[in-house]
């Protein structure tokens, strides 16, 4: 049973549905991406992922037409969610996942939408879900992982200031926790330990807490390599370089000393 009337979550709008097919599913939170999302989409059913997965996408309002419903519904597409409420990535992860925990779904990939991340894995993600782990984190840094064209300021940050410090916090040793291709059990996200539907998640907060507070609270955890390619000569990404930066390093040491807990 669902306890949701004690979640705070953003005001969000269906604008497709199609029905749950399957008990796994691919959210993919985008915001303008324009032929980003498309590209990835492609990949996504060409890969045939759509026969074991139901791809939802939830909008931050986007405005550059990128999101065409009948192109959508051709690319395999389950669900389209509008955020119709405020807050940024945080804010969208959580209509995303309150949409999907209320359908029923049981194991719950995320993959950000700008085409950065090789989906070929999610099928190896959702096998880790069934074995059992309830966290699977992508890397690009472990064995068999593949970086390519990472801006060398954040390859710094992530190896030698926001993984060592997360994996010192949480007692599990992360290599790549800016990540955002990641999943999860849908026990964890229902964990009242956890509580991720809370108002405090509005930017990027929700993956450095989920990050330290699943294996402080005994959730079986992984990572598994993952291919993520920057395109030459363009950084895909919301996030500023240095104001955005400064932002993701205060968002992790509050994270790490338990400010996100739930109280």
């Amino acid at each position: 049973m669902i306890n949701d009337k004690i979640w705070d979550v953003p005001a969000y709008d269906p604008l497709i549905w199609t029905g749950k097919k399957h008990d796994n599913c691919v959210v993919i939170p985008v915001i303008n991406e324009g032929s980003r999302i498309t590209s990835l989409l492609t990949k996504i059913s060409d890969l045939k992922i759509t026969d074991i997965a139901d791809i939802i996408i939830v909008d931050g309002g986007s405005t550059d037409g990128s999101l065409q419903k009948d192109r959508l519904l051709e690319l395999g597409v389950t669900g389209l969610i509008l955020k119709t409420g405020s807050g940024k990535l945080s804010a969208q992860l959580r209509c995303g996942y309150a949409f999907v925990l209320r359908e029923g779904y049981k194991n719950i990939v995320t993959i950000d939408g700008n085409d950065k991340d090789d989906p070929a894995p999610i099928p190896e993600f959702i096998a880790a879900l069934d074995k059992g782990y309830d966290f699977v984190q992508a890397s690009r840094f472990v064995k068999g992982g593949v970086a390519v064209n990472t801006p060398k300021s954040r390859d710094f940050a992530i190896k030698y200031i926001h993984a060592p410090v997360l994996s010192m916090a949480s007692g599990f040793r992360w290599t790549d926790t800016t990540q955002g291709f990641r999943a999860y059990s849908s026990k964890m996200l229902l964990d009242e330990r956890v509580a991720p539907f809370r108002n405090i998640f509005n930017t990027y907060e929700l993956l450095a807490y989920l990050s330290y507070i699943a294996p402080k609270l005994g959730f079986q955890c992984i990572e598994l390599p993952t291919s993520r390619i920057y395109p030459e000569g363009e950084v895909p990404t919301k996030i500023s370089s240095f104001s955005g930066n400064l932002s993701v390093l205060k968002i992790l040491f509050k994270a790490c000393l338990g400010h996100y807990n739930p109280r």
